[in-house]
């Protein structure tokens, strides 16, 4: 079964409550976001945002631009199911992001548990080059991981568990740490996962 089909299958068969990444609010994330100061019209990507809730909170607090990116079709449509006549407000986007082709620049790239599903060195390299050149000068990203006491597999797939210290070298080239954070996140099913989240700034 190839990654696309993989992850269709666990959307059309599983609900939110039996997915362990679902978070009825993503603070951690929104943190960040609101440390950076964004503007309303601030082009957000959220890679990997499949039907999860940030988007549902950066629409109530005014951002006006913001795509949601996903490998799998079903996800977004769940997210745009749930929105309804919001949704019109988001563009969607159905790709894998090792091969996102961006069509502008962004001020923000969001991900929450897609970079550490990338477990092949050419897989990171493409993603941190496409992240290099999508994110303006002076523009901000967060990317949420596995830590190195979290999860080894999720959804049936390997992961990459990160450090802080191994999370800043791989983003150092284009991105400049600001801040990281660890965070224990509940699953639905009341199990905790350990998750390091990283906020950087386009050198």
């Amino acid at each position: 079964m190839d990654n696309k089909q993989h992850w269709e299958d666990v959307y059309r068969t599983r609900t939110p409550e039996q997915l362990s990444w679902t978070q009825e609010v993503p603070r951690t994330s929104l943190d960040f976001i609101g440390l950076f100061g964004l503007p309303p019209e601030a082009r957000i990507l959220d890679v990997g945002g499949g039907d999860s809730r940030l988007v549902d909170h950066l629409l109530g607090e005014g951002y006006r631009d913001i795509t949601v990116l996903d490998i799998s079709e079903e996800a977004l449509h769940r997210a745009q199911r749930r929105l309804g006549e919001k949704a019109s407000r988001v563009k969607w986007i159905v790709a894998d992001i090792t091969e996102f082709r961006p069509d502008g620049a962004y001020q923000l790239w969001h991900d929450r548990a897609t970079f550490h599903f990338l477990t092949e060195a050419t897989e990171v390299t493409r993603y941190l080059a496409i992240a290099g050149s999508a994110v303006s000068p002076g523009g901000f990203a967060v990317i949420g991981t596995f830590s190195d006491r979290g999860p080894r597999q999720c959804s049936g797939l390997p992961v990459r568990q990160y450090s802080e210290e191994e999370l800043r070298g791989e983003l150092e080239k284009n991105f400049e740490k600001i801040k990281c954070v660890t965070e224990e996140h509940e699953t639905p099913f009341h199990t905790v996962q350990e998750f390091l989240f990283c906020g950087f700034k386009r050198s």
